[in-house]
């Protein structure tokens, strides 16, 4: 008869985890900071074991204790203060390298020296403080009037559980007061017109500031209208507020313009101004005039437009700058522009938010060019010695259709690049009014066969409704490994690596419409109509 494994002679961890195990490094000072992070979530959920779904940590900023954990979390050193999402059962697999029985809270055990998870009745009490949270909102919520026009309900707390909400409503200094500020929100929504974010705010709180960015106020408001299904997952913040029919201050943000401005303004030459949403939302565009190059260039950063205004050339430099992201507001007045007869070219940074950036222009402008963004163009704008390098966040690096060889070459090297890097290069093409863009992907041949339903299967099935959710399959299903969402012209777009599994959880998410499976493993959902539906990526 076999014996089973010794239990902990220290106590520290259960069912012997620890026994024939070899720590060595594991528990080194440099290793210290993952450790404290494992035993917190371990007390926080009871969790003795750790070794099944994903943990998020961040990275410290000591560069010796990042790399302390590469052989542990992977091949690329994280950024300082960088989240990573841990696949535990794959950490769980390399620990037991050490030991047959290890592991990660019960290593975390061992690190901080104590057993985890056992405070029941801290437990206890959060639990009751929880229920009591959920009773009060349940309460509040159903006191809305019959004509508020988001209505979230019981079921949405759920929801608001796994998004990481509920924690943050637990850890503010007044959840009650918190709760009871976000009934009197909904209930003070614009049932038709719009209403300036900060005058509902200083209505409802006093105070114009409440519903800003990063109050745990507005993150709730909006939070709860995502859970409800009154806004999209994954839009930009003034997007969002937006859906609400509030107009999260229209003077502010919008677009970095540099000649390029609305039909019948008289502007000096090389005079930089802000065009602010308000304006973007109601200006017409003039048509390309005589000798014009009819090019407008748009990038990411106001570097650029600050070079650009040193240029000397016979026509304007037409420039536009988001200055991040571009909203869906921005992204509606680069078609009215284009749609004015000008041609659009467009970059942004190497690194995935700068890659999301073109794609969201060529989703909303198929026609429009790819300017100095190809694999050629990245490495040569990677930095010979770099301070620090910032590391690529390769779980969200989407495709680049308009060069695979980009995609490729990014994950290769794993490093961001700026358009700081080819500033020269693009004033070279500014000063000259052509730039030099990416050949286009060749056409694929009209009708369904184009956008049909592929037969690749990316990533594991779902498990069984009565097991538990994998990390494997979090980390490739819809809706939980969409890397983007948009709206574009009433069509929900997801970014991602998806199949004919992903189709028919979509179809029941969203019962009579369309959902359609792009090529590129992308899924659009449809409103009802006769027919197929059309995909945006078609020319």
């Amino acid at each position: 008869m076999t014996a089973g494994p010794a239990p902990c002679p220290d106590a520290l961890c259960p069912d012997g985890a620890c026994d024939g195990a070899e720590f060595g490094a594991l528990l080194g000072d440099k290793v210290m900071w993952l450790w404290e992070q494992f035993a917190d979530r371990a007390d926080r959920s009871g969790d003795r074991a750790m070794e099944n779904g994903t943990m998020t940590i961040t990275a410290p900023p000591d560069a010796a204790q990042r790399a302390a954990v590469l052989g542990l979390l992977g091949a690329r050193t994280l950024r300082p203060g960088q989240s990573k999402r841990i696949n535990l059962p794959e950490l769980t697999r390399r620990l037991r390298a050490r030991g047959p029985g290890l592991t990660p809270a019960a290593v975390a055990a061992h690190a901080v020296r104590r057993a985890l998870g056992r405070n029941t009745a801290e437990q206890a009490r959060r639990a009751a403080r929880l229920a009591g949270l959920q009773e009060l909102r349940s309460r509040l919520l159903a006191s809305l009037p019959p004509t508020a026009p988001v209505r979230p309900g019981p079921q949405e707390w759920a929801v608001l559980q796994r998004t990481g909400r509920v924690s943050r409503i637990a850890q503010h200094p007044a959840p009650e007061e918190l709760l009871a500020a976000l009934a009197r929100v909904l209930a003070c929504l614009p049932q038709t017109g719009r209403l300036d974010r900060r005058l509902l705010a200083h209505d409802v709180t006093g105070d114009p500031h409440a519903l800003d960015a990063n109050t745990d106020l507005g993150g709730l408001v909006l939070a709860e209208a995502t859970a409800c299904g009154a806004v999209e997952p994954g839009l930009h913040r003034r997007d969002a507020w937006a859906r609400l029919g509030i107009d999260l201050d229209t003077l502010t943000g919008g677009l970095l313009s540099l000649n390029v401005h609305p039909q019948g303004w008289w502007i000096p030459r090389n005079q930089p101004l802000i065009l602010p949403p308000w304006t973007l939302e109601r200006a017409r565009w003039p048509k390309p005039g005589g000798g014009d190059s009819g090019w407008v260039f748009v990038t990411e950063n106001p570097s650029i437009t600050a070079a650009a205004l040193t240029l000397s050339s016979p026509q304007p430099v037409r420039l536009l700058c988001t200055v991040g992201t571009p909203s869906l507001c921005e992204l509606a007045a680069l078609r009215r522009i284009a749609s004015a007869g000008w041609r659009i070219a467009v970059r942004a940074d190497f690194d995935a938010a700068g890659i999301q950036h073109v794609r969201a222009v060529l989703a909303a402008l198929p026609d429009a060019a790819v300017w100095r963004m190809t694999a050629d163009d990245y490495t040569a704008s990677l930095h010979p010695a770099p301070f620090q390098p910032s590391a690529l966040d390769l779980d969200r690096l989407a495709d680049t259709p308009w060069d695979p060889a980009l995609h490729k070459a990014m994950r290769t090297h794993s490093r961001a690049a700026y358009e700081e890097a080819l500033i020269g290069t693009l004033c070279t093409e500014l000063r000259r009014g052509r730039p030099k863009t990416s050949p286009q992907p060749q056409p694929t041949p009209p009708g369904p066969v184009a956008y049909e339903r592929t037969n690749r299967v990316p990533g594991p099935d779902m498990p069984a409704p009565d097991q538990p959710v994998t990390a494997e399959a979090c980390l490739h299903r819809w809706p939980s490994a969409v890397q983007r969402t948009e709206l574009i012209n009433g069509v929900l777009l997801f970014t991602g690596n998806f199949d004919e599994r992903d189709i028919t959880t979509a179809e029941r998410t969203y019962p009579g419409r369309r959902v359609l499976l792009n090529t590129d493993g992308s899924i659009e959902v449809h409103p009802a109509a006769p027919g197929p539906p059309r995909s945006l990526l078609e020319p």
